[in-house]
């Protein structure tokens, strides 16, 4: 059976590439687009539950649409669902730049008293056209502080996921305004230009580099069943958890023995990305 998460169908239509796998009644080579929202739900259905979430900037292939909501096939890990249509827009040019920093502004104007379009979360994508003093110019109008942004991916995947510590928890979550366990890792992993799938059963599937539990080092990822989190060093642990309900650090062993002890999930093993 294929997994929901990931086939771009709704119960009319589904992608041309599906033609011969998935039977529907119409099929559609779908229509590129960008979120253009801070950050939007991804939903299971129309106005249902959360899924995950796309930040500005994220590009997307729309698929079927149902009144205010349109089904979409995320570019960047194939993730599947409905968001609300008017969170997006066509023809866009690409993105050049991401928010490189826990959050940033969008200005009016390049002077930061000029008062803010919105507020952005790290990984947002944004094209720049050109600077103004110390601030970008983006290609829709609006301003962004340059020291914010960055055109190269990152180095080290924990360094981002600590900028994200004391963030709260949510369910889903993938902003600076609430994350996810899952959500982390893939945050922290895509600044880095590495692919990372959004749900951490899919990302404990898709990394096969097991390593002993012994041999962790910085950067490799712990699976639980429903929860993952990454190492910051032999003994250290950076995760977004509903214990804290926060991103906070946590030392291996006492996380090991607490998640065992509440029956929350069984260790299933580390991974190196």
């Amino acid at each position: 059976m294929s997994d929901r998460r990931t086939t771009p169908a709704t119960d009319r239509i589904a992608l041309e590439r599906l033609r011969g796998a998935v039977d529907r009644p119409a099929y559609t080579a779908g229509r590129p687009a960008t979120v253009i929202a801070p950050v939007v739900d991804l939903c299971a259905a129309p106005d249902g539950p959360r899924e995950r979430q796309l930040l500005f900037g994220a590009p997307v292939t729309a698929v079927d649409t149902e009144g205010a909501w349109t089904f979409v096939e995320a570019r960047d890990d194939g993730y599947c669902g409905w968001l609300n249509s008017g969170t997006l827009a066509e023809g866009l040019p690409p993105a050049t730049h991401r928010v490189a920093v826990p959050a940033t502004h969008v200005y009016h104007h390049p002077d930061i008293k000029n008062g803010e379009v919105m507020s952005l979360s790290l990984g947002a994508r944004l094209a720049v056209t050109g600077t103004e003093g110390r601030f970008a110019c983006l290609s829709g109008g609006g301003f962004v502080p340059l020291v914010h942004l960055s055109d190269q991916p990152a180095g080290d995947p924990v360094e981002v996921a600590e900028l994200l510590l004391g963030t709260p928890y949510l369910w889903g979550g993938n902003s600076r305004s609430g994350i996810d366990c899952s959500g982390l890792a893939q945050t922290a992993l895509r600044a880095c230009g590495r692919n990372c799938p959004g749900d951490s059963d899919q990302q404990f599937a898709a990394m096969s580099h097991e390593v002993p539990l012994a041999e962790i080092q910085r950067g490799d990822l712990l699976f639980w069943r429903g929860h993952v989190a990454m190492a910051t060093g032999p003994d250290r642990m950076i995760h977004a958890n509903g214990h804290t309900m926060s991103v906070a650090y946590e030392g291996i062993t006492a996380a090991l023995t607490r998640i065992e002890s509440a029956g929350d999930g069984a260790f299933l093993g580390v991974r190196r990305p």
